[in-house]
């Protein structure tokens, strides 16, 4: 097999060098134009080279031809122009680049004024300041836009055009900044206690009036009754809507049964019958009829005169226009909840009913409605008072000092009438309208020389005179067939 080796063929154009060459025209090997000379490296001759922008052979007459630096649009990023043995890149008119053939061509930045030259230092601040006022500017035009979609999807402009509807109506729909002046910007310091849907604030309006400031899924406005606590109106531009009640000063009827004052077996009976006065006008007389769904010792309020007032609708559900509907998805406190609701789901008037005969017991017995200190089997308060009536030991659960006023026919027919709200099937329960009416009868009955042996309690605890009726017009309509908002006339 024969071995190749590489071969490298270096050769020029004879002896002399380009300056001696070039004394000869005739002779002389580099023909075109558009070439040029240069001396051999490696000895004696010289060669020839087509000059910077042709190609071809330089040997030859014409041999040179130029290039079109242009042809393949990527000597230059603006408008190529092709020239003999050369090229012209520039950028279009209106752009700019500091080198178009490396760099792409934008848009030229107008010319600023000289006047805006010479106050080139203030240009950063006037430009920071123009930002920011758009920045606010946008952001203040989206904040408007979120309530004003908030405040149609919670049925703001039904509301108004009702409150426009009834000119006599005191029902007041509070903006938000109405409700951050009014609570401080919902400071921790105003926090009178939560609700179901959150942190219940005290707050005072622009009129002075105290209030309690509460959120709420529905948005129900109560009617005028004196055991009702009074909604004066409403916050929608928010996600959940705010409710503004009365604010109701003396604590609640929690506070009231287990902080240990003496309460008088009278007492206790006005304030039951005014609790069931108020919870049997939300069954048969609001309009449309309404379920609270968590009655509880904690959601009665006592007013200045310690009158009962019905509160925190966080959980209320309107009753269905037909009747063979029922409200659900109940809610409510362990050791109040209907037993039978628990079973089915389904919240009715008798859940309150049940609810009631909880709070009627708390105050027979001054004991909680749940309590981990007692034994198991009587840790619900409702299981221990039924047991003990059917066991004929009714006096060992009663509060000492109403047994000692001596009323113990009276405190069997309250308990009798306990006992039949906590029945476990709610058929058998009585309806609120009955327990109201049966409650202000025994309390009539009650003859006692209580205001003069408890002067302190005659000016706390003030039996007063006037009926549980109802006051103003009321009416309602539908929000968006979700929720019901009755409103009633004014104080």
């Amino acid at each position: 097999m024969h071995e190749q080796v590489p071969l490298v063929v270096d050769w020029v154009v004879g002896m002399q060098t380009c300056e001696e060459a070039m004394e000869n025209t005739t002779s002389f090997a580099c023909r075109s134009n558009y070439s040029y000379c240069y001396n051999s490296s490696n000895g004696p001759g010289y060669r020839c080279n087509c000059s910077k922008g042709y190609t071809g052979n330089p040997y030859l007459v014409d041999g040179c031809q130029d290039i079109d630096e242009c042809s393949d649009g990527s000597n230059c990023k603006g408008v190529c122009t092709n020239t003999q043995g050369s090229y012209i890149c520039k950028c279009p008119k209106g752009k700019h680049s500091d080198d178009p053939k490396i760099s792409e061509c934008v848009k030229k930045q107008k010319q600023l004024p000289l006047l805006l030259v010479a106050l080139g230092t203030s240009i950063p601040f006037a430009s920071l300041l123009a930002g920011s006022l758009l920045c606010f500017g946008l952001q203040r035009r989206k904040i408007h836009r979120l309530r004003e979609k908030l405040f149609q999807q919670h049925g703001g402009l039904l509301l108004e055009q009702e409150i426009s509807s009834h000119p006599g109506i005191a029902f007041k729909i509070f903006t938000k900044e109405d409700l951050e002046r009014a609570t401080n910007k919902f400071d921790k310091d105003q926090v009178l206690g939560e609700g179901g849907q959150g942190m219940v604030y005290k707050g005072v309006l622009s009129d002075r009036r105290v209030v309690a400031v509460k959120k709420s899924m529905v948005v129900t406005a109560m009617q005028n009754h004196k055991n009702v606590v009074k909604l004066l109106g409403c916050c929608l531009e928010v996600e959940i809507p705010m409710l503004v009640y009365e604010f109701i000063p003396n604590g609640t009827l929690f506070q009231l049964i287990h902080g240990g004052r003496r309460l008088t077996l009278k007492s206790r009976l006005r304030i039951a019958s005014e609790t069931a006065c108020a919870i049997a006008y939300l069954h048969s007389e609001a309009s449309p009829p309404i379920i609270h769904g968590d009655v509880k010792s904690l959601n009665i309020l006592l007013d200045d005169n310690y009158t009962a007032k019905v509160s925190d609708f966080g959980a209320s559900k309107l009753t269905p226009m037909d009747k063979d509907m029922f409200a659900t998805f109940m809610q409510g406190t362990w050791g109040y909840l209907d037993p039978e609701c628990l079973l089915t789901g389904i919240l009715t008037e008798k859940s309150d009913v049940y609810s009631f005969g909880v709070i009627l017991v708390e105050l027979l017995t001054r004991r909680k409605a749940v309590s981990i200190d007692r034994p198991e089997k009587d840790r619900n308060l409702s299981n221990l008072f039924v047991s003990s009536m059917k066991e004929d030991r009714l006096m060992d659960v009663l509060d000492r000092d109403i047994i000692d006023e001596g009323r113990v026919d009276l405190l069997r027919e309250v308990s009798l009438l306990a006992k039949r709200c906590l029945s476990v099937q709610g058929e058998e329960r009585p309806t609120m309208k009955e327990v109201a009416a049966e409650l202000e009868g025994l309390a009539v009955t009650e003859v006692h020389p209580w205001v003069v042996n408890n002067p302190e309690e005659t000016e706390n605890l003030i039996n007063k005179s006037s009926d549980s009726g109802t006051g103003g017009s009321t009416g309602f309509f539908s929000l968006e067939k979700r929720a019901m908002l009755s409103i009633e006339g004014g104080r």
